[in-house]
């Protein structure tokens, strides 16, 4: 039984280590958005303020950051999961009646 709650443990704990690996990626990703875009921002209203051309790279990048925020926190991580357990009950209601 020892060895079955180890399994249990040792998955979890993967489980819970992915999660933390999303969550640091997408933060280090917004970081450095929030760092770059202003740059961007000031190197081009002091080179040439008459073409808003950092626009551009943010709206470029923003959408690849909601994106990447949907992946991580969007309804499709909860959906896969709530039907995979469905799925395995369903599994096991049909093991038990044969």
């Amino acid at each position: 039984m020892e060895i079955l709650s180890s399994g249990k443990e040792t998955i979890a704990y993967e489980k819970a280590s992915k999660r933390v690996k999303e969550l640091k990626e997408f933060y280090g990703n917004l970081s450095s958005f929030c760092l770059v875009i202003p740059f961007l921002a000031a190197l081009n209203l002091l080179t040439a303020p008459g073409y808003l051309w950092f626009l551009w790279p943010m709206l470029g990048w923003g959408i690849g950051i909601a994106f990447h925020a949907i992946s991580v926190f969007g309804i499709g991580k909860n959906w896969e999961e709530k039907k995979i357990r469905e799925l395995m009950a369903e599994e096991k209601g049909k093991t038990k009646t044969l």
